[in-house]
């Protein structure tokens, strides 16, 4: 009888091994909300993970930062959360969805001015901005490459005049809902430039843009903030996908596409000297460290 009781008592045990390692193991569908300027990265992102992971289907949703944040904010299905900005998944965290604790950085960016390839508004530095007649795109108020634009060039100012953000201003033709509209209309020739996040700057569109580069004193440094939702279906996959995109593993796909080392992991990046950004197309890009130690932190 006390032999019978210890093999019931074993099996009870393995079978509770087995299940605990099935609900901790990733599987099932992870469904993240993520910026629009992640769609690259991200897709590239949920192409590796899903290799090392074929039990987990990868579901990506793209928008601007506050959009996403509402409608997480109402309820929408979601398991991760990845913003452009702080600002937005702190309205994630005030909403319940999202813990405070639980949200980590895991990129930086950085903007640049984009005109098109030709360049016929012969625009030179961000001080050009503000000619007459230029047509300037930039992205809806409250999304947060607006609020980094605004206060990268609130911030020349100092060099400008104290009214040069409203002269820039003035020439402003159109207001896109998210930065991909942006750039599509700059390398479609329908503005003459734009202000945009680096890493909107690279792959299949590069050929048709050209890059003016922004001072790092007057530089914005974009955080990315990532957290699973407090109520996701598969809280184990939705924790695993975000642990990969913190790992080493996935850096060199960040930095190909343009996003900055983030700081978490400073500690394992190579203590040479960082290159310059490589705004090179991605798919000529090799994992380059591209630093953002210069660049200044506006959050909107």
């Amino acid at each position: 009888m006390r032999i019978l009781a210890v093999i019931l008592a074993a099996l009870n045990i393995g079978v509770g091994a087995l299940i605990s390692n099935a609900q901790d193991r990733p599987v099932g569908s992870v469904t993240i909300y993520a910026a629009t300027s992640l769609t690259d990265a991200f897709e590239a992102l949920g192409d590796a993970y899903a290799e090392a992971h074929p039990e987990v289907d990868i579901l990506l949703n793209f928008a601007n930062s506050a959009t996403l944040a509402a409608q997480i904010a109402a309820g929408a299905p979601a398991d991760v959360f990845a913003s452009a900005n702080e600002l937005q998944m702190q309205k994630a965290v005030a909403s319940g969805r999202v813990e405070a604790a639980e949200v980590e950085i895991f990129a930086h960016n950085r903007l640049v001015v984009i005109v098109p390839a030709d360049n016929p508004a012969a625009i030179e530095s961000p001080g050009d901005l503000a000619g007459d007649g230029i047509l300037l795109v930039l992205a809806a108020a409250g999304t947060p490459i607006r609020a980094y634009a605004d206060a990268m060039l609130a911030s020349y100012n100092a060099d400008f005049g104290e009214d040069f953000n409203e002269r820039v201003g003035r020439n402003l033709v159109s207001e896109e809902s998210n930065v991909r509209q942006v750039v599509a209309r700059v390398a479609l020739g329908e503005a003459d430039a734009g202000v945009v996040y680096q890493s909107d700057a690279l792959g299949d569109v590069a050929a048709r843009l050209a890059v003016i580069p922004i001072d790092e004193r007057h530089n914005q440094l974009a955080a990315y903030p990532i957290a699973p939702l407090n109520d996701a279906a598969m809280p184990a996959s939705a924790r695993a996908f975000i642990d990969f995109v913190q790992s080493l593993d996935a850096q060199p796909i960040l930095a190909a596409n343009g996003f900055c080392w983030p700081a978490i992991l400073d500690y394992a990046i190579s203590t040479e000297a960082t290159p310059e950004p490589n705004l090179a197309p991605a798919s000529e890009v090799e994992a380059p460290a591209i630093d953002c130690e210069a660049a200044t932190i506006e959050d909107g």
